[in-house]
């Protein structure tokens, strides 16, 4: 009884730190192999393998998740989601076999993006539009040109025009902390403008959300790891029915407030 008690208090912390943070990966957890086909999977595992649980929605694996699987399971989780320590000791316990869905991304996809920022994120756009055009993209400046004082409005609205109007694929926009850029390109109906701070959320935004506008905070988040949310960004794409049509319902309420 003592053990049970004790293994339930530390469920409960487990799950307290879950809801304040995002854990690291447990060193526990099982090896990763990247097939042939682009996809992951544990080491040593069966090719074609039948899925017993698709948990590929979730960013973070917790026991609950897993204990009601029967050993040599078959489970199907994000590429960047992370097991809790006790959900991986579960899964080395039961030879739980886990598979990591990658989106069909558009790694090789060349786009037309627009960038914008404030004063505070031009030094960040100047960065980012280098990193846009090694990477193949074309890349519309609607500005700032300087370090002088501006208003971020301004330079969100730009861009979530043009994405709005069609005239270029996506959009990115640079402030000081991603935030005020986000709402002000989300007032213009067909954007839906995330702000990003980590790799996680960036695919999430796009694979679970369609996002295209993607907003940064220059005081956030340095300039490798702008280019990391970058790449991880433009490359995942919204493919699977049940997010299209979540995001339907996202657009049908934009819809009954345009005039």
């Amino acid at each position: 009884m003592a053990d049970e008690a004790t293994r339930d208090r530390v469920r409960a912390l487990v799950r307290d730190v879950l809801s304040k943070t995002m854990p690291a990966e447990s060193e526990s957890a099982p090896r990763q192999a990247t097939s042939s086909a682009g996809s992951s999977a544990t080491l040593n595992s069966s090719a074609g393998g039948t899925v017993t649980r698709d948990e590929s929605a979730k960013l973070v694996i917790t026991e609950d998740d897993v204990r009601g699987l029967e050993r040599g399971a078959v489970l199907r989780i994000s590429e960047g989601a992370r097991l809790t320590p006790l959900a991986a000791d579960i899964v080395s316990d039961r030879g739980i076999e886990i598979v990591r869905r990658v989106p069909r991304t558009g790694l090789t996809q060349k786009r037309t993006v627009a960038v914008g920022a404030d004063h505070g994120g031009y030094a960040m756009k100047e960065e980012l539009k280098s990193f846009l055009t090694g990477l193949g993209h074309r890349v519309n400046d609607f500005g700032t040109n300087s370090e002088s004082a501006v208003d971020y409005p301004d330079f969100a609205h730009a861009v979530a025009r043009a994405v709005a109007d069609h005239s270029v694929d996506v959009g990115i926009v640079i402030d000081g902390a991603g935030v005020g850029s986000a709402m002000t390109a989300n007032k213009v109906p067909g954007v839906r403008a995330a702000a990003c701070y980590s790799v996680e959320v960036a695919r999430n935004s796009r694979e679970h959300n369609g996002a295209n506008v993607l907003t940064l905070g220059s005081k956030t988040i340095s300039n490798d790891q702008m280019r990391e949310i970058v790449r991880a960004w433009l490359a995942t794409d919204l493919t699977e029915a049940r997010h299209r049509k979540r995001v339907g319902k996202i657009e049908a309420i934009e819809r009954q407030y345009q005039r």
